[in-house]
């Protein structure tokens, strides 16, 4: 439909090109106009109105009402006159090209991506000690809320951790890992992301998931940034496995998480090692609980973990039965019954409640 489509008047023809690239390569339909008479039916309902300086002088002149989301663009810095006019008409703002290009592509981007920005939960998952099981409850929560039927993006942030995707058995699948991705910042279209990466056949669909290499180095934290909020944006559910020495890329992930979880074997040497994680997570403010992950050789009670770590008690789970053999063989993991497809339940519906 028209009224879904920004507005574009400008007879600049560099400028109007330069913003029709812009426009394709955001994937976003604009409507062309040839005088405000033209545009006068869509004016109050497009999503936003691009014009260059002529385009603006005629809309004033026309009489057209004041509105949001106004933007004019220059190639050279505006006379007075200009802005007169741009205060007249209510314009939003007043940008160069090709100084503005990543804020307009990203704009056009969430315009062509629809509404339900902002709509999705961040989940951050954190071992306590190493070997926690952190990554395969990152997986593990992936997959049962894929098979809930929510879209889920899984984000592997520990570049030693032998890449998620080895774990999924989508190893050989095509798409883009960290190392194609990174530098990578701004703001990203979520299904532009959503079709370079690669997805992991299991149980209930296709996985996206943006894995470490094998060799190459981790995500920036302007890159996490970007992807982690791009996946929030798609409205689904971004898993993010971190690594508990928590570098600036894990540390980004964590701001933008709505919950994070920190599994901790039921150890004593688990729980003192868990608490330094605990200290630095809880300093950037995060709503943080604690999941204990059995067997409890010295009999230590998922109570007396919760005590020792004084985080809330999310869940405890039981040793999942074949789970190493399952993972050796690139079966991800929680794609049946079990205690850890249970626990993985349990997560996901606190963090569908974690934000009202």
């Amino acid at each position: 439909m028209d009224t879904a489509r920004p507005l574009v008047l400008m007879e600049d023809t560099e400028l109007l090109d330069e913003a029709l690239r812009l426009a394709a390569a955001a994937g976003c339909d604009v409507q062309r106009v040839p005088d405000p008479s033209a545009a006068r039916q869509q004016w109050a309902s497009a999503p936003l109105v691009l014009l260059d300086d002529t385009g603006l002088r005629h809309c004033a002149e026309a009489d057209l009402p004041r509105r949001a989301d106004i933007v004019v663009l220059t190639a050279t810095e505006p006379d007075p006159a200009l802005w007169r006019q741009a205060v007249e008409l209510g314009v939003h703002k007043v940008l160069a090209l090709p100084e503005a290009e990543d804020w307009l592509t990203a704009t056009l981007a969430d315009i062509a991506e629809g509404p339900g920005s902002d709509a999705g939960r961040v989940l951050a998952v954190i071992g306590g000690r190493g070997g926690a099981g952190a990554s395969v409850l990152s997986c593990a929560t992936s997959v049962v809320a894929l098979r809930r039927g929510e879209q889920v993006l899984l984000v592997d942030c520990d570049p030693l951790g032998g890449g998620l995707d080895l774990m999924l058995g989508a190893e050989h699948a095509e798409g883009l890992r960290w190392p194609g991705l990174t530098p990578t910042r701004g703001r990203m279209s979520p299904s532009s992301l959503r079709s370079a990466l690669p997805t992991a056949d299991v149980r209930g669909g296709g996985l996206t998931v943006l894995s470490c290499d094998r060799d190459g180095s981790g995500p920036e934290p302007a890159a996490v940034e970007a992807v982690v909020s791009a996946g929030r944006r798609g409205g689904g559910i971004v898993v993010c496995d971190l690594p508990r020495h928590l570098p600036a890329a894990a540390l980004t992930a964590l701001d933008l998480a709505d919950l994070a979880v920190l599994v901790v074997p039921a150890e004593v040497r688990a729980c003192a090692a868990a608490s330094r994680v605990a200290e630095r997570a809880l300093s950037r403010g995060v709503q943080l609980r604690v999941v204990v992950r059995g067997p409890a050789p010295g009999g230590l009670l998922p109570t007396d973990v919760e005590r020792s770590l004084a985080l809330p008690l999310l869940t405890s789970m039981r040793p999942e039965p074949g789970i190493d053999r399952a993972l050796d063989n690139g079966h991800a993991p929680a794609q049946g019954k079990g205690p850890l497809a249970e626990a993985a339940g349990h997560v996901l519906d606190v963090l569908c409640g974690s934000r009202q």
